[in-house]
C-alpha cells in the first residue's frame, strides 16, 4: 500500500487547532501580567490557560493515535537523510513538549497546594503538598514552555525551507485547503 499525498483530513484538523491553541495558551501566559495579583481578570486568565493547556494534551494523544494507524505521506522529492533524521527529532520534542508541559502545570499546581479547574470543572490532585517539589515542577515546566518557543520556531521555520528553498511538498501535504 502506498503512502497517501496529503494528510487526512483529522490529522490536518488537530494540527492546526492544536496550533491555534498553543498560540491562546502562550498569550494567555503573557498577558496576564496586565492585571493585578489575584484579579478576576487575571484568575480567568490563569484558568483558560489551563483549559486550553489540557485540552491540547487531549488532541495530541488523539493525534499519536491517529498516527499510529495512518501512514505518513511521503516527501517530493525526498529530502536528505539528515533532513529526515532532524524532523523526525523534532516532531519527537514537540509531541514531547505538548504532553509533559499540561501534566507538569497540572502535578506542579497540585504539589504547591492548589487545584486545577478545566473548563470550571476541579480535577483530582496527582499528588500532595509539597511545595518546594511544586515549585521545582513548575519552574521546569515554564523552562520547557520558553523552550517551545525555539522548537516552534524551527518546526514553521523549516516547513517554510521545504516550501521555498527546497520547493517540495512538505507545507502543501498539511494545509488546510489543497495547494
Amino acid at each position: 500500500m502506498s503512502a497517501p499525498a496529503r494528510y487526512n483530513r483529522l490529522s490536518i484538523s488537530l494540527h492546526w487547532i492544536t496550533l491555534l491553541l498553543i498560540v491562546v495558551v502562550y498569550a494567555m501566559m503573557e498577558f496576564k501580567d496586565f492585571f493585578p495579583k489575584d484579579s478576576p481578570e487575571r484568575e480567568f486568565m490563569k484558568m483558560m490557560h489551563f483549559s486550553f493547556g489540557l485540552t491540547i494534551l487531549a488532541l495530541t494523544l488523539v493525534r499519536l493515535a491517529t498516527r499510529l494507524f495512518q501512514r505518513s505521506p511521503a516527501i517530493t522529492p525526498e529530502p536528505a537523510a539528515w533532513e529526515r533524521i532532524v524532523a523526525r527529532l523534532t516532531h519527537v520534542a514537540l509531541y514531547a513538549m505538548l504532553i509533559a508541559l499540561p501534566l507538569l502545570a497540572w502535578f506542579g499546581i497540585n504539589a504547591y497546594g492548589g487545584t486545577v479547574h478545566v473548563w470550571g470543572i476541579a480535577l483530582p490532585a496527582l499528588t500532595g503538598v509539597d511545595k518546594a517539589l511544586g515549585e521545582t515542577v513548575l519552574d521546569t515546566h515554564e523552562l520547557i514552555a520558553n523552550a517551545g518557543y525555539a522548537l516552534i520556531g524551527l518546526h514553521a521555520l523549516a516547513a517554510l525551507k521545504h516550501h521555498y528553498i527546497s520547493r517540495d511538498d512538505t507545507l502543501r501535504r498539511m494545509l488546510p485547503l489543497r495547494a
